[in-house]
């Protein structure tokens, strides 16, 4: 709430001018009984209808002044409510980066969040801006009218209207937990949807169509319920409201004749009764009960679960200086949670300038966690990952951005230049650096068939085909001056002469390359290799774990050297 307050804050100026026409708006709500009054008062009622036209005239003409505040609120709604949303975007898309659970999959809970919360969020801030502000003065100008021209029935509207509202209160909580409960749903609908969709190959594999489905049934069953509870709140606070409403007519229909009678009030001040209690309380209690119990009640649920998947609060920022460019781990192991099975233990290696390391072993065993650890994407639950001597996920993250590289199998290209796409993580650099490292990486007939560095890329790299994709972001990373490449099956799409290729120059680069290895002739050109199988990590070169390691013997024997394009065997 205070970061979705002070977004708001920010932007205090529009929300002024939104407040500055509201009161223009309110203007008909004040005069509009009083004229009407008036016209019976002092015109039909005292025989002269012209001046009772006169003043309905003047009724319609502040009428007309009121929808002209209105439309200005709506025109400048924007500059409030869009601002807003692309903060709480940002601040969704942080979050889930910043929790490792979310880094290997797609995250459909979050989806459901940007698409759905974050649009609660905005439709009911514009809902609040437009539809509660309104309504309140509205109410406010009504009731003011009211009591100064009809004072002797102001009782009859205040008293029902307060029971009304403190019973709607109490109703709240209720509806805030039914509310949430269907907030939950959706998401777990969502996320098991998305599960299912993601792994379809796994279901079909498997036979497990059937589970599948139960899985999903179950959940859209428990969001079904779930909004069924909220609509049979949202009945019961809609006939509370009623009542509330219809209470005030129902007694002034009752206790006015005999006031008029006595000369209490006038039949004109009866009228502008009825007028303030049809035209602008009664519309303006429903809405704003309807308002407050929907908008306000779904702005509140979604801005609790924003908060739950927001960066957690005070966590800072790394600010350690490395005083080296090699890795040292000692004695690491990590886990996906507390429960399973780790996947990294007991790792203990040094990587220094000039290493070459490449990790092997079957695929799904955790190759790709070390990337994680090693760029400090994700912690190790227990020892220690430092970089230059101080723990990697606490160097400056501009000193770890500019010295550590990490290029995943997946690809990310965007709609522009090709240049534009080679010069992402190196802005600075010159056309003849770009050139090279196309050069470098093997992309120059790619390049030349493109038409250049100006020509221009699709979203995705729309046009190309994967391994083309691959050899540009190896040429954007290649254009950096990053000490540390991580690949991580960065060439899978690659021939195996191209993969050779790629690895010989991002090693004679200098620095330390690691990489997370599709093929094992990538073990053949590293200095040293990395064999993950579930247990202790086993570390050497190629001959001596040819020797010593049964596993990894094996795993060359299930590689056929005379086509080098077979990947690591699956498990």
């Amino acid at each position: 709430m205070r970061f979705y307050l002070s977004t708001l804050a920010g932007h205090r100026k529009g929300v002024l001018v939104l407040l500055a026409w509201s009161l223009l708006e309110g203007v008909p709500a004040f005069f509009g009984g009083k004229l009407v009054g008036s016209a019976v008062d002092r015109g039909f009622a005292a025989g002269r209808p012209l001046a009772g036209v006169l003043w309905l005239l003047a009724f319609a003409t502040l009428a007309v002044v009121g929808a002209l505040g209105q439309r200005q609120v709506f025109a400048r709604l924007g500059s409030v409510v869009e601002p807003m949303r692309d903060a709480l975007v940002a601040r969704v898309v942080r979050g889930v980066l910043s929790d490792p659970t979310h880094r290997r999959t797609p995250d459909a809970s979050a989806v459901a969040m940007i698409t759905r919360h974050v649009e609660v969020v905005r439709d009911a801030t514009a809902g609040v801006l437009v539809q509660a502000r309104a309504l309140l003065v509205t109410t406010i100008a009504a009731l003011v009218g009211l009591a100064t021209t009809a004072a002797a029935l102001i009782w009859l509207v205040v008293l029902p209207i307060v029971a009304a509202l403190v019973l709607f209160g109490f109703m709240l909580p209720s509806l805030a937990r039914r509310q949430r409960h269907a907030v939950m749903a959706d998401e777990s609908t969502a996320e098991a949807s998305g599960a299912v969709l993601t792994g379809l190959r796994d279901v079909a594999a498997c036979d497990a169509a059937t589970e599948a489905f139960e899985d999903i049934a179950r959940q859209v069953d428990r969001q079904a319920r779930a909004t069924i509870t909220v609509a049979w709140a949202n009945s019961l606070r809609a006939t509370v409201i009623a009542i509330g409403g219809f209470a005030p007519i129902a007694l002034l229909v009752a206790f006015a004749p005999p006031l008029v009678s006595t000369g209490q009030l006038t039949t004109g001040a009866v009228l502008a009764a009825v007028v303030y209690l049809t035209n602008s309380v009664n519309p303006a209690l429903h809405g704003l009960a309807r308002t407050t119990s929907t908008v306000v009640m779904r702005l509140m649920v979604a801005l609790k679960r924003l908060q739950e998947a927001a960066p957690r609060t005070g966590v800072e920022s790394g600010d350690e200086i490395p005083s080296g460019g090699g890795f040292a781990l000692r004695d690491v192991t990590f886990g996906w949670s507390p429960e399973a099975v780790p996947v990294v233990r007991g790792l203990s290696l040094d990587l220094r300038p000039g290493d070459h390391l490449a990790v092997v072993g079957p695929s799904g065993i955790g190759k790709s966690t070390m990337a994680g650890l090693l760029t400090g994407l994700m912690p190790p639950d227990h020892g220690h990952v430092l970089f230059g001597g101080v723990p990697v996920d606490r160097v400056v993250p501009a000193v770890r951005h500019h010295a550590i590289a990490l290029i995943p199998q997946e690809t990310y290209l965007f709609t522009g230049t090709v240049r534009e796409n080679l010069t992402l993580l190196a802005p600075r650099a010159t056309d003849e650096d770009l050139v090279e490292a196309v050069d470098k990486v093997g992309a120059r007939p790619l390049l030349d068939r493109l038409g250049g560095l100006d020509a221009a890329l699709g979203h995705g790299g729309e046009g190309l085909s994967a391994g083309e994709a691959q050899l540009l972001a190896l040429a954007r990373v290649y254009v950096t001056s990053a000490s540390v490449i991580v690949l991580d099956e960065a060439t899978s799409h690659l021939d195996p002469a191209a993969e050779a290729r790629v690895e010989r120059v991002f090693a004679q680069r200098g620095g330390v390359l690691v990489v997370i290895a599709h093929r094992l002739s990538s073990a053949l050109r590293a200095n040293r290799v990395l064999v993950m199988d579930g247990g202790r990590p086993l570390l050497g070169t190629h001959e001596h774990l040819l020797e010593t390691s049964a596993l990894y013997g094996q795993l060359m024997l299930a590689w056929d050297p005379t086509h080098r394009e077979t990947p690591l065997p699956k498990r």
